[in-house]
């Protein structure tokens, strides 16, 4: 396990939550993703004596913010997502209902980020990369040398695109964009399932093979 990142795999759909330190300080990190689980990653947290300062979403599907509100109200932090994502947020409580989970409300963002390339967080600097194609406001994130590539891009996979909101076409461009923006030696995290690369998704993702034929 990386001092600078923990894992927790949390919730029925195996949501890959991510807590990372930021660099340049000690103990504060950012939450990517919790989707489930917000005891289970309050005690991540308070093992590693780790302070979050923001959560921080790749999108707004039911399996990525299910513990946004728990852990907004136990740390008092502030929640922040695309713009686009905003009607992917609205159709939380329904989607939930389809898919036979407890009622909840949709998190409310302290921050919509819009046409930024950049966030900062606690002083530390957070590249966005906006990504449509899975959901309209889908963005990758880069800390320091890691990546966040929500459900845009898995190892061997890429986002389904069939759901509301949902485009190929622009996740084959948005493909594209990882490619012109992120260095391919550099280890990137996804929503689901192992870490990946950009050199090693060239040869074994058909996906991103396809694009790079385009």
């Amino acid at each position: 396990m990386s001092s600078l990142l923990q894992t927790e795999v949390v919730g029925p759909f195996e949501e890959n939550c991510y807590l990372v330190r930021l660099p340049g300080t000690e103990r504060e990190v950012v939450i990517i993703d919790p989707g489930d689980e917000s005891a289970r990653i309050i005690s991540a947290l308070d093992t590693n004596g780790w302070t979050p300062a923001a959560i921080l979403n790749t999108h707004g599907h039911v399996d990525h913010v299910g513990a946004v509100d728990d852990l907004k109200r136990h740390f008092d932090i502030p929640f922040l997502i695309h713009a686009d994502e905003a009607a992917v947020l609205q159709s939380y409580p329904a989607m939930r209902s389809l898919l036979g989970l407890e009622e909840g409300v949709a998190p409310v963002p302290d921050r919509w980020i819009r046409e930024e390339v950049e966030v900062q967080i606690s002083g530390c600097p957070v590249q966005v990369i906006h990504t449509p194609g899975h959901t309209p406001g889908s963005c990758v994130y880069r800390v320091g040398d890691c990546v966040f590539t929500g459900d845009t891009l898995f190892a061997g996979s890429v986002g389904r695109t069939d759901l509301p909101g949902g485009n190929f076409h622009q996740l084959q461009t948005s493909l594209r964009t990882l490619l012109d923006a992120v260095p391919e030696d550099l280890l990137l995290y996804p929503g689901h399932g192992p870490h990946t690369t950009l050199a090693q998704e060239k040869v074994h993702n058909p996906f991103l093979r396809e694009t790079i034929l385009q």
